[in-house]
């Protein structure tokens, strides 16, 4: 990259001064990655590759007009969960154009091609983070990650998300965890509340509550679990998230305990992956799996949980779609309820960041504005506004402190409430950030105000949201949150957040990954769809076959090894 011009021409000057200026300037050129200092008030357009975005199109609403009007960007979101996935990426790579900002799923293989192709920035080039991302280098543990990890030392090719400066040990969680179950709480008391002795026991509860609730508010038939598969990797991820219940969590084809040093391959026979399937297994036969679930995407089922036709949630955050102010007040709503031995897999504070990442790629034409907005992502201001709304809208300060305003009550967390056009217009939920990245973890600690980023953690809050469901849960469970009371009652099972990434396989590995991880998912959900045990051992036993048939063992013995790479830093840490 040639190095920019250090000011701008501003005097009128004959045409043969500037002839001569001209050509003896040729060589400081300014830089085609960043955008002409004259045009400041333009707007860009720019598209925004996101390999974990939920959402394609336009930025809209109240995000899409703080970035324009502080920025000059409009933001074009291309996501391949929605639009060929893996072929969407090879695509783009092949075009060598990955957009202007991209956001990977993972730091693997994806992202270091993308480096050794040269299709994402250095951020150290021609002083970009020097002038336009001073505010990042509060975080210098994640700049150091990427220039150790990615940068050969030196360059950094983009940033972790959710980096913090809090203790790596500590759980990282907000008021909710990552994991439930969360189930329909009126529901649960209805049937007398009863404790709920294991996984098993569960499923037997909730088929008691779908009995007394078995149509949504629409007419829809209820039940406990509306799956999707837009969200499986290497690995069925509802299933996966059953043994996250339990403590562990994926790597490739493993799952690694969050405090142990142990690990078991996924196809195990009685293995937590396995358990997984044969949990969803037996709500399928008890009638309590949506049959819409192995054709349906992501949104789908969020209409369902909105419209109250689905009893049960694996992850806390969807829940939000049915636990409107109105029904909460009204005393219905999904809360969390534990069952005996249950251990949530939680990580700790991640100071270098996890491992999806934001880079800006290549062939972008206003890197300073882009970096500009990264940059403002890392400051109190944008981690508050980019993740609850501009100041004043749903939230706002007084005597230094945070509080959720009126308003906000009634949007947050992603509720359609109209928005006033001098915000953006349409609705809160519809302008919401469609990005899919924190750059700093919102349970951190806001300098400005000394608490959490996180409007659901700020006392303020706490004391007011409060609605008949939630103080009939404080009560009956001793707790003001979930996260309260896993941490209370040392249900709790935390990861330290490590530095140490995943290297990349070889080809022949990958090769091995993607056709082995293809069946895998397929014959995970026909086992769950399975209509008796026979059944479900028989499509097992043909899927364990077929996968050692590709060279399954080989791509475990990878991952073992990487295994192996993070329990030697854990040690470090103890």
């Amino acid at each position: 990259m040639k190095r920019s011009l250090s000011k701008v021409l501003t005097s009128v000057v004959s045409a043969s001064i500037v002839i001569t200026m001209t050509v003896g300037l040729a060589g400081c050129k300014k830089s085609s990655n960043t955008s002409n200092s004259t045009s400041k008030n333009k707007v860009d357009k720019i598209d925004v590759f996101s390999m974990t975005a939920n959402f394609a199109g336009m930025q809209k609403g109240w995000f899409g007009k703080l970035v324009k009007d502080k920025f000059g960007l409009e933001m074009n979101i291309i996501a391949s969960q929605l639009q060929g996935g893996d072929s969407k990426y090879a695509t783009m790579m092949a075009a060598h154009n990955l957009g202007d900002i991209v956001i990977f799923g993972d730091d693997g293989q994806k992202y270091t091609d993308a480096i050794k192709a040269g299709l994402v920035l250095d951020w150290t080039k021609d002083g970009l983070m020097d002038k336009y991302g001073k505010d990042i280098k509060n975080y210098p543990k994640a700049i150091q990650k990427a220039k150790t990890n990615f940068g050969k030392g030196s360059s950094v090719y983009g940033l972790g998300y959710a980096a913090a400066n809090e203790p790596v040990t500590k759980p990282s969680e907000g008021a909710d965890m990552t994991f439930g179950p969360i189930i329909r709480y009126d529901l649960y008391k209805k049937i007398g509340s009863p404790k709920i002795t294991s996984l098993d026991n569960l499923l037997d509860v909730l088929k008691k509550m779908q009995k007394i609730c078995p149509k949504s508010e629409s007419g829809k038939k209820t039940y406990a679990f509306s799956l999707w598969a837009d969200w499986d990797g290497n690995m069925m991820n509802a299933a996966k998230n059953i043994a996250n219940m339990s403590g562990w969590d994926e790597l490739g084809f493993l799952l690694v305990n969050a405090t142990e040093n142990k690990y078991q391959d996924i196809l195990s026979k009685d293995g937590q992956y396995v358990n997984g399937l044969k949990f969803l297994n037996k709500a399928n036969q008890m009638g309590l799996v949506d049959p819409d679930s192995i054709s349906q995407k992501y949104d789908d089922a969020m209409g369902k949980m909105k419209d109250g036709a689905t009893l049960a949630a694996e992850l806390p955050f969807t829940v939000g779609e049915y636990n409107t102010q109105d029904r909460k007040n009204a005393g219905k709503g999904m809360k969390f309820v534990p069952f005996a031995g249950e251990k949530i897999y939680s990580t700790g504070f991640a100071s270098y960041g996890g491992n999806r990442v934001i880079s800006i790629g290549s062939k972008t034409k206003v890197a300073d504005k882009i970096m500009k907005f990264i940059n403002w992502m890392y400051t109190p201001e944008g981690i508050e506004e980019a993740n609850y709304g501009p100041k004043g809208l749903a939230w706002d300060i007084k005597d230094g402190k945070p509080y959720v305003t009126d308003f906000g009550m009634k949007a947050l967390p992603s509720n359609e409430v109209a928005v006033p056009q001098k915000f953006g217009g349409s609705t809160f939920k519809t302008g919401m950030n469609q990005l899919a990245f924190n750059n700093v973890v919102v349970t951190s600690t806001n300098p400005e105000t000394k608490q959490p980023y996180e409007y659901d953690l700020w006392p303020s809050y706490l004391k007011a949201s409060a609605t008949k469901i939630d103080k009939e849960w404080q009560s009956d469970m001793g707790a003001l949150t979930q996260k309260d009371y896993v941490v209370k009652n040392n249900m709790i099972a935390t990861a330290p957040a490590l530095m140490t990434s995943t290297d990349t396989p070889d080809s022949a590995t990958t090769q091995k990954l993607n056709q082995i991880n293809a069946i895998v998912k397929q014959y995970s959900w026909k086992m769950v769809f399975a209509k008796n045990d026979s059944q479900f051992n028989s499509l097992l036993s043909e899927l364990t076959k077929k996968a050692n048939g590709l060279g399954y063992k080989d791509v475990v013995k990878f991952y073992e090894g990487q295994a192996e790479k993070q329990f030697k830093e854990r040690d470090s840490i103890k």
